[in-house]
């Protein structure tokens, strides 16, 4: 890869000078490969993708046709000591996240605190109808996605959180299974902590919230099926910890407690993995139209005869509204400072921070507080004049359905692209999964914007994947004159980046 001078930090070789030391041996090895082997390895990963069917729709295009996300082969590497800071980081906000949650649906402590305003209540991801309900542990977000940027060597930003249903989890697991069939050799090269035990740590978690008393607990992935944008993840998820997968036709209420249909007659069912939206998840209680949930089904879950991961009323958590205040939300109940900081964030509904934000437009990057998957955004750098008076407009209009925030200079990745290998922008989404204990496996997504100069990394929006590298951490071999006292040797260290 040329070594020139680049406007943002590139996690392999920082600004353009001598590559990281972590990057080193792939870098020696990606020097001898030629280009053409590499965009044959990527299409012999496209083959493979599309015929196990990791394929994804999306809502709104006419033709309906399943895509391929595309798949880099030039993996992002990171270091044992930039994991542990991230790794710790994500667990202590998802903490504070789950007790937040607790909190406002019981004694809204946060709120008479006046750290944040009553009217987070009138948020349309509020539940009232989960108030006062107690789940096992008092987790609600079961499985969480924190999207991560980097700036710099050691800055990391938290984007944003994803505490619904985060998505993306299958892309990790399987890109590391194309790595290894498609390059064996580069593992023999580093030392990669493996995320194949994602499945069964989530199996674990989810057995372990249970409802009280249940000795060897069912669980089930309840899809909206087939046509959904994630349904392969869906599948693959069931599959892989060896549960069922359902529809909500499949499940079936009697006597406060939750059935499947099966052909050896009704099981009960404990625990619900649910990858469909409150809105639909039961239309005797939220949408009556929906013809995806199970009737009945809030009911008994509020008198404890089945768990939802992630529970209802969750989504009031992960709003960019709701964003602002997890800084403050970690003090509050943890009695700690961030170890990972938000993005500066502008809140449109303070005079002074909508004002900076009309007179900056073309700076800033504006997102709906309720938007996803890269919609409903402007990237004032980037955008039209015709875009950004649109969105002075809309802001005008209703300041509190917008946050604005700087446009930062994210990392970028060497990727293989038409071009040939060129750096493009990246962020991670490292997977915190709560039950019992929270707990991560070393790894996560990371989405890389494929379009040149492009911030957006979204799938939906052109972005694509790459297989997460993070390194084992450095151990000492252990020493052999431990046992023989007064015999000299040599010790020697194994060094792991």
């Amino acid at each position: 890869m040329t070594k020139t001078a680049q406007e943002f930090f590139d996690e392999m070789q920082a600004y353009g000078q001598d590559t990281r030391k972590i990057y080193l041996a792939y870098d020696e090895w990606l020097a001898g490969v030629p280009e053409e082997d590499l965009v044959a390895k990527r299409a012999e990963a496209e083959v493979l993708f599309r015929r196990v069917g990791i394929t994804f729709n999306v809502y709104g295009e006419e033709d309906g046709a399943e895509r391929l996300i595309p798949f880099d082969v030039i993996p992002r590497i990171i270091s044992s000591k930039e994991w542990t800071k991230l790794e710790k980081g994500a667990i202590q906000r998802v903490k504070a996240l789950n007790m937040f949650l607790h909190d406002i649906y019981h004694d809204q402590e946060i709120i008479k605190a006046g750290i944040i305003p009553e009217s987070i209540l009138n948020n349309e991801q509020y539940r009232p109808e989960m108030y006062g309900v107690d789940l096992p542990n008092q987790v609600y977000a079961h499985i969480a996605g924190v999207d991560l940027v980097r700036t710099s060597e050691s800055e990391f930003y938290v984007l944003e959180d994803n505490l619904r249903t985060p998505s993306g989890v299958s892309y990790m697991l399987e890109d590391r299974k194309m790595m290894m069939r498609l390059f064996p050799d580069l593992f023999q090269k580093y030392s990669v902590a493996p995320v194949e035990h994602y499945p069964q740590v989530l199996l674990e978690n989810l057995r372990s919230v249970a409802p009280q008393g249940m000795q060897n607990p069912t669980v089930v992935v309840l899809s909206p099926g087939a046509f959904n944008s994630a349904y392969f993840e869906h599948a693959f998820l069931a599959q892989e910890m060896g549960v069922e997968l359902v529809e909500g036709g499949d499940l079936f209420v009697r006597n406060n407690l939750v059935y499947m249909r099966t052909t050896q007659g009704p099981q009960r069912v404990d625990v619900i993995y649910r990858r469909i939206d409150d809105d639909f998840i039961d239309p005797l209680v939220f949408r009556p139209d929906s013809m995806l949930g199970v009737p009945g089904l809030l009911s008994v879950y509020r008198n404890g005869g089945v768990t939802l991961a992630n529970a209802v009323g969750t989504g009031v958590a992960d709003d960019k509204d709701t964003y602002i205040y997890v800084p403050e939300m970690i003090k509050f109940y943890l009695g700690e400072n961030p170890i990972l900081q938000n993005v500066p964030t502008y809140q449109l509904t303070k005079k002074e921070d909508l004002a900076y934000t009309l007179a900056h437009l073309s700076e800033l990057v504006v997102k709906e507080v309720d938007g996803s998957g890269g919609y409903g955004m402007l990237v004032g750098p980037k955008a039209s004049k015709a875009e950004i008076e649109k969105f002075r407009k809309l802001i005008t209009e209703h300041p509190e359905a917008y946050i604005a925030q700087p446009t930062l200079s994210l990392s970028t990745c060497p990727t293989l692209v038409e071009e040939g290998i060129a750096p493009r922008h990246v962020d991670l989404r490292p997977f915190v999964l709560s039950g019992e204990k929270v707990s991560m496996v070393p790894g996560g997504l990371s989405r890389v914007a494929m379009r040149k100069g492009s911030l957006v990394v979204n799938s939906s929006q052109g972005g694509g994947t790459k297989d997460t590298w993070v390194l084992k951490q450095k151990r000492k071999a252990a020493n052999p004159t431990a046992a023989f006292p007064g015999v000299k040797t040599t010790m020697r260290v194994q060094e792991v980046a």
